[in-house]
């Protein structure tokens, strides 16, 4: 017996942090008259705000956000758990609305929403806890190194300044032998919407740039005292990250704020390089400048028309 036609559509938005996913998803969401979900795996944490550059109040009143301070810091929410989150989301969106936009610039959750995880492998909670242990000891360098080695390809997927994700590949590898990148997305699972993939970039040079005044305003706008509020929960991994560990170096007295600030600079640079090598992977991603939003509009219709 023939399936039946999907007749629900899922737009997704990718793309390097600050070129800006979040004026395009809402344009798009406004276009549709459809509602957003994030993929931005910094911007669930509701005590996150400034350093993750969440929507502003505007754009939230803009249209319909979800996945936008859903947690708090304490709790793990894992790429699993955004996969079942996530879709049981898009049934309740698809319900009301023909299409939906998800956007976000976290690979592995974009992954999760719309190819699905393969089923991981038990691990050795003995390893899990020796890994840890030599993290809060000897730092985490040791760790990249070691998953550097083993996996390298997952070690240049993912963000290298995350614990989690670092102990996570090694932890894979040590338990089973074999590489975490090697089981992820092996065959995808069948998802009962279509799927129009849009990726984002430019100029190199410009990106840095809008980079580098988004870190600028960040600071303007307070985000030193953020993380000063923040320095309770700082042993919980969603602050083991960029723009929230720099400034913890800073509040510690190891280097200076101007060190610290030049410092998330360079690493929400590399941070960037990272995620378009991953995206550009995707051969279904059709690529566009962020200023082509009519173009992308105009392209986003014409694959719904005609699927």
């Amino acid at each position: 017996m023939p399936q039946a036609p999907k007749t629900k559509t899922l737009i997704s938005v990718v793309g390097p942090t600050a070129i800006g996913k979040t004026a395009l998803a809402i344009q798009l969401a406004q276009h549709f008259g459809t509602e957003i979900i994030s993929a931005d795996s910094r911007q669930f944490f509701r005590e996150m705000a400034i350093g993750t550059a969440k929507p502003s109040a505007a754009e939230l009143a803009a249209a319909k956000h979800h996945f936008i301070d859903s947690h708090s810091v304490s709790q793990l929410f894992s790429t699993g758990d955004f996969e079942v989150e996530g879709l049981k989301k898009l049934d309740e969106i698809f319900r009301k609305h023909d299409v939906a936009i998800m956007a976000g610039g976290s690979g592995l959750y974009v992954n999760a929403l719309i190819n699905g995880l393969d089923d991981m492998p038990d691990i050795d909670l003995s390893i899990r806890e020796k890994l840890n242990k030599q993290f809060e000891e000897e730092g985490l360098s040791v760790i990249q190194n070691q998953l550097a080695e083993v996996d390298p390809e997952y070690f240049a997927k993912v963000d290298q300044q995350n614990p989690q994700r670092m102990i996570r590949g090694l932890e894979v590898y040590l338990s089973t032998g074999q590489k975490l990148s090697s089981m992820l997305s092996a065959t995808k699972k069948e998802r009962p919407f279509n799927i129009i993939k849009i990726g984002l970039n430019t100029d190199r040079a410009v990106l840095y740039d809008r980079i580098n005044r988004r870190v600028d305003q960040m600071m303007a706008d307070g985000l030193v005292e953020e993380v000063k509020l923040l320095t309770p929960f700082r042993k919980y991994n969603a602050l083991n990250t960029v723009g929230y560990s720099e400034l913890f170096d800073y509040l510690d007295g190891k280097i200076a704020l101007e060190d610290a600030v030049a410092a998330i600079k360079q690493n929400t640079r590399r941070f960037a390089k990272r995620q378009l090598t991953w995206f550009r992977r995707d051969e279904e991603v059709t690529w566009f400048e962020p200023d082509q939003s009519k173009q992308i509009i105009d392209f986003a219709e014409n694959k719904i028309t005609f699927k």
